[in-house]
């Protein structure tokens, strides 16, 4: 997204539509919008983009729309009609390339959406897509584990440790295998460096092991394939 020099309030608009994003998405929560994850997300960081923009334009630009008297609705339905032409179009171009190489095995296809996924998800509340997580304090109480050791995991990247909120950070329970983090989770980690984009691959069924779920095979100690995979996407 465009950064415009001395934003207001001394906010980029980029941080500014991840903040509307954030309220519109727990609003259509709050209110029980029904659409899956993926579209809240779409809506709530279209919604976020829209409104960030406007306190960005130069003020004949925003004045101009303050007079639009029109219906919002069908301009707003109008764009995302067009939105969907463009970008079918768009696909279908890049389909058609003399340039786009061509789809060797599993892992190319895959690669990309889970790239797309780093933006959807710095968005999204952790416990919406995460599963369980606990802080520090619950891993020490109940699964003995010391703070000490968690963050020498941590800094060792070792253990997935997702960021909530300001500096603090929680840990996918999930991961841990008898008070340890489960073999393979720090060469996962090492090939997907994002660790909301790591943790996203590997509770999901993944297509390159048969529809099975990464983070089930570690913990059975089926390391080899599961890291084989991770590094071919990254």
């Amino acid at each position: 997204m465009t950064r415009f020099q001395n934003p207001p309030e001394g906010i980029s608009q980029e941080a500014l539509a991840g903040l509307v994003a954030e309220a519109v998405q727990q609003a259509l929560m709050q209110h029980g919008v029904l659409l899956d994850a993926e579209a809240l997300v779409s809506a709530s960081a279209i919604a976020g983009s829209v409104a960030a923009a406007l306190p960005f334009l130069p003020q004949v630009q925003r004045l101009a729309i303050a007079s639009f008297k029109g219906g919002w609705t069908e301009l707003t339905s109008e764009f995302f009609r067009a939105a969907a032409e463009k970008i079918v179009r768009a696909g279908q171009a890049g389909a058609g390339s003399v340039d786009e190489p061509p789809a060797v095995g599993l892992a190319k296809p895959a690669s990309r959406p889970l790239a797309e996924r780093a933006s959807e998800l710095q968005s999204m509340l952790i416990e919406d897509w995460a599963g369980e997580v606990a802080g520090s304090t619950y891993l020490e109480e109940r699964l003995r584990i010391p703070r000490s050791t968690l963050h020498r995991w941590q800094r060792r990247g070792e253990v997935v440790a997702l960021r909530k909120g300001g500096r603090k950070h929680v840990f996918p329970l999930a991961q841990f295998v008898d008070g340890r983090p489960a073999p393979g989770i720090s060469e996962v980690l090492a090939a997907i460096n994002n660790p909301r984009l790591a943790w996203f691959w590997l509770i999901r069924p993944c297509r390159e092991l048969d529809d099975r779920i990464p983070i089930q095979m570690l913990r059975n100690d089926m390391v080899e394939d599961v890291v084989r995979v991770a590094r071919s996407l990254s």
